[in-house]
C-alpha cells in the first residue's frame, strides 16, 4: 500500500473518516500487527508464530470491542484516499473515551494523531465533557497525551487512564 510520503504534513482535507465496515477486518487486522511490530521484536518467536499470537490477540480485542463498547463509532482513517488508521471512539453522558486510535507506522510522524486528537479535544470543549483514554504504559504516545494537557489519573498494571479536562488550555504544538 503506497501512502504519502513520511516527510509530507498532513492537511486535514487530505484526511476523512469513515465508517468501518465488515470489509475493514483484515485492514484493522493489519494495523494491529503493525502497531505491535516493535513489541514483538523482543519476543523469541518465529514469524510464523508471532503471526498466530498477533491474529488472535486481535480477534480477543477486536470482540473486547464489540462486546464492551456496543455504542462505539467505529471509523477508518484515511490519508488521500487510502487507509491508514482506525479511530474508535465512544460518547457517554460524563466524557468522550478514545476507545482506540491506531496509524500505521508508515504514517506516523507527520501529525496526524496531534491533528485528530486535537479535533477529539475540541469537541470535548464543546460539550463541556472530559476526554479519556487508556493508553499502554509503554506506549510512546503518552508524550503526545501529556503535552495536549491529558494527566494519568489510574493505572491498572498494563495500562494508565489518562484524562483530559474541558478547561485545559493547550500550548503545544
Amino acid at each position: 500500500m503506497t501512502i504519502p510520503d513520511r516527510g509530507d504534513r498532513v492537511e486535514r482535507g487530505a484526511i476523512t473518516l469513515r465508517p468501518s465496515t465488515d470489509a475493514d477486518y483484515d485492514f484493522m487486522r493489519v494495523l494491529y500487527h503493525s502497531a505491535r511490530e516493535e513489541e514483538m521484536k523482543h519476543f523469541p518467536l518465529g514469524e510464523e508464530q508471532k503471526q498466530a499470537f498477533l491474529d488472535w490477540q486481535f480477534q480477543c480485542q477486536y470482540a473486547h470491542y464489540r462486546e464492551h463498547y456496543p455504542t462505539c463509532d467505529w471509523r477508518i482513517i484515511e490519508w488521500d484516499g487510502k487507509p491508514v488508521g482506525r479511530l474508535l471512539i465512544d460518547r457517554w453522558s460524563d466524557q468522550i473515551r478514545i476507545v482506540d486510535i491506531a496509524i500505521l507506522t508508515a504514517a506516523r510522524g507527520a501529525g496526524l494523531g496531534t491533528m485528530l486528537m486535537r479535533e477529539i479535544l475540541e469537541e470535548g470543549r464543546q460539550a463541556n465533557k472530559p476526554v479519556t483514554i487508556h493508553v499502554e504504559v509503554f506506549n510512546p504516545a503518552q508524550s503526545l497525551y501529556q503535552r495536549l494537557g491529558f494527566q494519568q489519573v489510574d493505572s491498572s498494571g498494563a495500562y494508565h487512564l489518562m484524562r483530559w479536562s474541558p478547561g485545559h488550555v493547550n500550548t503545544a504544538s
